[in-house]
């Protein structure tokens, strides 16, 4: 079928996706007897490999039981940015899981996504959230505990390119409003963002080659992570390597999810679709978001996982920039702030 690509995937530890900006990974499913096999197509971004490869054997299995028929889901990664361009182009995705609801917008002036999509399911289809936080090296060796600490000379700072990546743009906008809490206003916000990218030594496209570069290759004294990938990296490289650091104040990310009108209209999946994220909000889908250290929005399941996360200072999008289309108009857009400070570098 048309663009839909089969990869190989490794465990992070052996370098996943280093150099990759997009992997298809496939989840089996029981062989079906008498409703014919679907299969889906999951667009996602960089760090949610772990997550999907979990909950698509455990919605297969719910599928199965409740419709009576097979479903395998394939998965796409890379910066999201980048996966919000590949379906643009025409890979056939089901359903898009990305890092920000902008990348989701992106699909709907392509005529891919419906203009309602953000209202078809919870928490403005957001069906679980993250945050920034500083991964460091154990010890904690250059004394970094606050976004301020990351100008100072000396400091190599690793985060992904915010034109490819939604992580990216995450780290961007927690930097920005620290520094302009901080310091006083949008100038001086910008002075700070130039001075931490003259730190940042390499962008790659996304959040997991971010987080390669510095548990890997070991370059950096401070990785930029989605909270949950830096949990991850804890658990795979283990504490005695690295350390998590929370800042005083920081974003609070939500990953959006949305079904791909314009596909699933064309290959007769909307059905299995839609019920593959409606079942992201079940117990057993916010369970395993939260098992993959990811913040679970139900609040039962939520209460679960609350001894696993840091109370954190979070500020949302929509307060500090009014909203995905202000945020990327002013810093991401041709022109905008990173264009403007990157470009000085």
């Amino acid at each position: 079928m048309k663009n839909r690509r089969n990869f190989i995937k490794f465990p992070l530890a052996a370098g996943l996706i280093a150099g990759l900006s997009l992997s298809v990974l496939p989840t089996l499913s029981a062989h079906a007897q008498g409703a014919a096999p679907v299969q889906l197509l999951n667009v996602s971004y960089d760090p949610t490999r772990e997550l999907y490869v979990n909950y698509n054997q455990a919605f297969a299995k719910h599928w199965k039981a409740t419709a009576g028929q097979d479903v395998s889901v394939k998965q796409s990664h890379g910066g999201s940015g980048k996966q919000a361009r590949s379906i643009i182009d025409g890979i056939e995705a089901d359903v898009a899981t990305l890092a920000l609801a902008g990348d989701i917008d992106a699909l709907v002036k392509n005529g891919n996504v419906k203009p309602d999509w953000i209202k078809r399911l919870p928490h403005n289809s957001a069906p679980y959230s993250s945050t920034i936080v500083f991964l460091v090296k154990k010890g904690n060796p250059k004394g970094i505990k606050d976004w301020d600490d990351l100008v100072k000379p000396g400091i190599q700072v690793i985060t992904p390119n915010p034109k490819t990546s939604g992580g990216a743009r995450w780290n961007y906008l927690a930097a920005w409003e620290f520094a302009k809490r901080k310091y006083g206003g949008d100038a001086q916000a910008k002075d700070y963002i130039t001075k931490l990218y003259k730190n940042v030594p390499v962008l790659d496209t996304g959040a997991r080659g971010s987080t390669v570069t510095f548990v890997q290759r070991g370059l950096g004294d401070v990785l930029l992570a989605w909270e949950n990938e830096a949990y991850l990296a804890l658990k795979e490289f283990g504490p005695e390597k690295f350390q998590i650091v929370a800042p005083s104040l920081s974003i609070l990310a939500e990953p959006s999810v949305a079904v791909v009108d314009k596909v699933v209209d064309k290959r007769g999946t909307r059905k299995v679709a839609e019920a593959y994220l409606q079942y992201l909000y079940s117990e057993e889908g916010q369970r395993i978001a939260g098992q993959n250290f990811y913040r679970p929005t139900d609040p039962k399941v939520a209460a679960e996982f609350s001894k696993q996360f840091p109370k954190l200072d979070l500020f949302t999008i929509d307060q500090a920039f009014g909203g995905w289309a202000a945020a990327d108009k002013a810093h991401f857009a041709d022109g905008g702030s990173f264009d403007q400070i990157y470009s000085k570098k």
